[in-house]
């Protein structure tokens, strides 16, 4: 404080000129705007009860609402990339002042991005990372005291789990995000993965029962959730929907059935909106479609499914659909299917077939 009472860091920035007048002593204006203007802004921050605005909600909203979006339709990389700075950038405005309710909306931001991170971490093959992820969103999740963010979390963990080595855990998490999930598409998701993972482990009792509950959860009048409002990849369409259960079925030998949800969710990715269209859940319909078409003997169809496989840019090729042509290499060594020409002709196919991966690409195994 000077004499009159003003705080050091607010004193004024134009000092007396002594010489004034003369050219050589004449003040860099534009030194004194920046210092002004600095000034100003020093003060601003001195009594601003928040480090946040609306607009800058907006537009974190705007941001991950578009990442959301884009991340089931293009290259995983770009995207990667962007994430990580916008989860960093509501990390640090976390770590500022802002009202209760602006700081409730940050934690479902960040818990959201650190979603949005899981998913993409598991595509390229790093499970133990992608959990990191979710612990992160849960944590902020239980901040936000946010509902909808608890269970496309758990649901996450849930589907993470499912592809791993681990995944008879998946079923536990399955129950825990089930309390949890609101009426909707999160909680025909849940369902849809615990059928999924029941059929993959050999329960299929378990594996009808969820179906018939995800059928039930279709018919339930849904309620708003700010989770599925980013839309994309934190959705869970009908195309998606088919794509599982064709998956369920695939795995629990019911093909003609599964060849019809397997069809009709290529079909309404296809033909739909090119920003809604997953190539991931494309391709891996493609994948159920090459083991029914083996399965049955129709191996032409096999064949057209494997082109549209080997068509999928490298970018695009995601690290679940190496584990599913590894699966499908232990198909095509059941011994009535061994020796097969065709059969051969198609594995050969994919022998060097390479999906993208954290540290490397991985080759497919034969």
């Amino acid at each position: 404080m000077d004499a009159l009472g003003v705080p050091a860091g607010l004193r004024p920035v134009i000092q007396p000129l002594a010489d004034a007048g003369t050219a050589e002593h004449e003040p860099d204006l534009r030194v004194l705007a920046s210092e002004a203007a600095q000034t100003s802004h020093d003060f601003v921050e001195l009594i601003s009860p928040s480090n946040v605005s609306a607009e800058v909600l907006e537009r974190f909203h705007f941001s991950l609402a578009r990442i959301a979006t884009d991340y089931v339709h293009a290259p995983l990389f770009p995207l990667f990339t962007e994430l990580i700075s916008v989860r960093d950038q509501l990390f640090v405005l976390l770590q500022g002042r802002q009202r209760p309710q602006q700081t409730r909306e940050l934690f479902m931001l960040a818990g959201t991005a650190c979603l949005l991170l899981a998913h993409a971490s598991q595509n390229l093959g790093e499970s133990t990372s992608a959990m990191a992820q979710i612990r992160t969103a849960r944590m902020c999740a239980e901040q936000a005291d946010h509902t909808g963010l608890r269970a496309w979390a758990a649901g996450t963990a849930a589907l993470i789990t499912e592809w791993s080595p681990q995944n008879r855990m998946a079923l536990k998490l399955t129950e825990h995000a089930a309390r949890l999930a609101p009426a909707g598409e999160a909680r025909i998701r849940i369902a849809a993965i615990e059928a999924r993972t029941a059929a993959r482990i050999g329960d299929r009792r378990l594996s009808l029962a969820a179906l018939d509950r995800m059928k039930q959860a279709r018919e339930e009048t849904p309620v708003h959730d700010e989770v599925e409002q980013f839309g994309g990849l934190l959705t869970f369409p009908t195309a998606k929907q088919d794509y599982y259960i064709g998956g369920a079925l695939t795995l629990l030998g019911n093909y003609d059935e599964a060849h019809h949800h397997a069809t009709a969710a290529i079909t309404a990715y296809r033909s739909g909106p090119s920003e809604e269209r997953s190539y991931g859940d494309e391709i891996l319909a493609q994948m159920d479609l090459i083991t029914i078409g083996l399965l049955r003997g129709d191996f032409d169809e096999a064949a057209t499914a494997l082109g549209h496989v080997l068509e999928l840019p490298p970018q695009m090729r995601i690290r679940q659909l190496g584990n599913a042509l590894n699966r499908l290499d232990s198909l095509t060594s059941r011994p009535e299917l061994k020796g097969n020409r065709t059969i051969a002709q198609l594995m050969a196919l994919i022998r060097d077939y390479r999906v993208i991966d954290s540290t490397a690409a991985i080759r497919s195994q034969r």
